[in-house]
């Protein structure tokens, strides 16, 4: 089955104001680890990154770049976006037909809007998705922390079993490991 690993909005003007998401590092961590996996497996990795007209996250502006821990490689797909649905007018379902993708793996930024949106709209549109369970983060909020909210996300979403394929929430290190297993 072919695979696509999508890393959503691990931008400078999200992780490098203070307060930083939950566990901004180690989430930066995973997600270089995943995708450096990924692209030695010869998994295509897509960095999405949102912008908004003016702002901190203005096109081309430092706020809008990938966070410096970030490990891009040149032939990674970047993809851009104005709205918490990755698919939305971006070209991603364009790109990841262009693979003949099936499956796709999420990580990123913000788990309970563009992370949340983005697993539901690819469910719905016939991928199975591996959402990386500790690659993924937010800000702290007043109803809940960025961990409580993380643990909400991975345990509700793979739930959710109307789309039809499957959802589930993989811990980062047995993504694409070593034995392949998700591949």
């Amino acid at each position: 089955m072919n695979t696509a690993v999508i890393v959503i909005d691990v931008q400078s003007g999200l992780f490098d104001p203070t307060p930083r998401p939950g566990q901004a590092d180690q989430t930066v961590d995973r997600i270089n680890a995943l995708t450096t996996r990924a692209r030695a497996a010869g998994v295509p990795v897509i960095f999405v990154q949102h912008e908004t007209p003016g702002g901190s996250l203005a096109s081309g502006s430092p706020g809008w770049a990938l966070e410096r821990r970030l490990l891009a490689a040149g032939g990674d797909l970047r993809i851009r976006k104005t709205t918490p649905d990755c698919f939305l007018g971006s070209g991603l379902q364009a790109a990841l037909d262009g693979w003949a993708v099936k499956r796709v793996i999420i990580c990123g930024y913000a788990t309970e809007f563009c992370v949340d949106t983005t697993v539901r709209r690819a469910a719905a549109l016939g991928y199975e998705v591996v959402i990386a369970a500790d690659a993924h983060t937010t800000h702290d909020k007043p109803h809940a922390s960025a961990s409580h909210i993380r643990i909400h996300h991975n345990a509700t979403l793979p739930e959710i079993t109307s789309f039809g394929p499957r959802i589930t929430a993989v811990k980062e290190a047995a993504i694409l490991d070593t034995n392949m297993r998700w591949a």
